[in-house]
């Protein structure tokens, strides 16, 4: 897994650091998920949990069993994904010198079902540690786990990009 891509065009914007990317992810709670539709995009914001290891960014999210995103990603597993937050608006001394603060991270991976029960558990509890903001065990009826699709995107590389 690639932590950076090179071809970013606003370096000085970079955050190169992994400990400042994981802390724009750990401050967002939704993310944009974008999927390519027949040739079209498609981009659906989704709630999201993560895990950082071994080098290697996960994320998890969970939906329906059925709709367009689910038949999407049976087609085509290739998936980009895009975070922000910390908004503001920078005032110019003149109008067109107007700007706007921002903390971003996008990436590009794999997205895969988890059939697994124990593997879903274990992404819904990730989804809800980064939800609540609460490391605790969660408690998951078998029942509803087997009927929701979870699924985890390992990411082949992110980039973070932050102005102040």
């Amino acid at each position: 897994m690639t932590e950076r891509c090179d071809n970013i065009r606003r370096s000085d914007r970079e955050i190169t650091f992994i400990e400042e990317k994981l802390a724009v992810i750990e401050k967002n709670k939704v993310m944009r998920l974008a999927m390519v539709d027949n040739g079209r995009p498609y981009v659906v914001p989704l709630n999201y949990g993560y895990t950082y290891e071994n080098g290697t960014l996960t994320l998890y999210f969970h939906c329906a069993a059925e709709g367009r995103k689910i038949d999407i990603l049976k087609t085509n597993s290739d998936v980009c994904f895009e975070m922000d937050g910390e908004h503001k608006l920078i005032e110019g001394k003149i109008d067109c010198a107007y700007g706007y603060s921002f903390e971003s991270v996008i990436g590009s991976g794999k997205c895969e079902f988890i059939t697994d029960v124990g593997e879903k558990i274990n992404a819904l509890t990730q989804l809800m540690k980064h939800q609540t903001g609460v490391d605790r065990k969660y408690e998951f009826a078998e029942s509803m786990v087997e009927k929701i699709y979870v699924c985890k995107i390992t990411a082949d590389e992110f980039t973070a990009k932050a102005r102040k």
